[in-house]
């Protein structure tokens, strides 16, 4: 998407949807009458033309982040009313409407099964035109149920059902659901509990599950291509692990669609120069996570390790996840001696 929105454009609307009180204030009263869905639906367009993180430059886009999240989440309430939806497939109604996350793409909503009972996550794409990403991401992790060996599946988030789906407003989008995540957390919110940076004998094990999670989707031929702080979630007291995010995966040699906006700088030059992405892709994103989360207490060996894997040329980095692991292992035996359950709680959880 090109960066185009005039600044002085940019913060009017920010401005705009910063102090809507509520989803009226922006859209209007939903009264019954298509006339009003058809001015409440081209507000929102205008809105989110000059709100998207991609058509602000660098400086701005974390700002431009939060005021395109507030306004999806305003737009959900106007079309629901704010209140508890129910959503009917051929298989299943889902019952809900408490947002319980957000990410680049989709506000999720917590939902259980009204027929069958069981919880779920409803992931619903902020913008229609989205629901391409929402559709790859199903594929991607129907493939990995199938091909990935039944130890490794917990790494992944479990497909339940995607279907489509029209709002008041004539907008169609495709929806996912998914098994909910509960306990679980970001390794954004992770570092932002460390503002000084991880333990790094903590950061080993959760990059020690990354690799598994890594390696086991390479062998099924899928490259992530947005392994971001954003879209790891990692259960602090099970030592659990679960990689997320799986809109912009490809098949080896593919190329990534697009990058998380506020991980820009993050990734390897393969993706922002539309060249085959691989599993080093992977590999490389990950150590740049590995970097993120200790800082600069992270050990001199394990600084070579980093190095190693964010090397510009993809051919001369590793691509093995496996291989990789073992190498890991190895440093970190001789750092710490034998592995051992460290417990890790995060500052005001449970």
């Amino acid at each position: 998407m090109d960066v185009g929105v005039a600044w002085d454009e940019f913060d009017t609307a920010a401005a705009q949807v910063a102090a809507a009180g509520s989803a009226a204030d922006l859209f209007g009263p939903r009264v019954a009458g298509r006339s009003d869905l058809r001015a409440a639906t081209a507000e929102f367009r205008r809105l989110a033309r000059l709100c998207h993180p991609d058509r602000q430059p660098p400086d701005r886009r974390a700002a431009a982040e939060a005021a395109f999240a507030r306004l999806g989440r305003l737009w959900h309430d106007w079309n629901t009313g704010g209140q508890s939806f129910l959503l009917t497939t051929r298989d299943h109604r889902w019952a809900g409407g408490d947002r319980v996350a957000s990410d680049e793409v989709c506000d999720m909503y917590a939902a259980t099964d009204h027929d069958r009972g069981g919880s779920a996550w409803v992931k619903i794409p902020r913008l229609p035109g989205d629901s391409d990403l929402v559709g790859n991401e199903a594929a991607l992790l129907l493939r990995l149920a199938a091909e990935v060996p039944v130890r490794w599946q917990p790494y992944f988030p479990r497909l339940v059902e995607v279907f489509r789906h029209r709002d008041g407003a004539g907008e169609e989008r495709r929806i996912s659901v998914v098994e909910p995540l509960e306990g679980f957390v970001t390794l954004a919110e992770v570092a932002q509990a460390h503002p000084g940076g991880l333990d790094p004998r903590d950061a080993a094990w959760m990059w020690r599950r990354l690799l598994v999670a890594l390696g086991a989707a390479h062998r099924a031929g899928a490259v992530h291509g947005a392994v971001v702080p954003d879209h790891v979630h990692i259960h602090p007291g099970d030592h659990g692990l679960v990689l997320a995010g799986w809109y912009f995966a490809v098949d080896e040699g593919g190329l990534v669609p697009a990058l998380v906006g506020r991980y820009r700088s993050w990734y390897p030059p393969e993706v922002p120069a539309r060249r085959p992405a691989t599993p080093a892709t992977d590999l490389y994103l990950a150590a740049r996570l590995l970097a993120h989360l200790v800082g600069t207490s992270l050990p001199r060996p394990l600084r070579a390790f980093v190095a190693g894997c964010t090397l510009p040329d993809p051919a001369r980095r590793p691509a093995d996840a496996w291989r990789l692991l073992a190498e890991f292992d190895e440093v970190v035996e001789r750092l710490w001696g034998p592995r051992r359950f460290r417990p890790f709680h995060l500052p005001n959880r449970p």
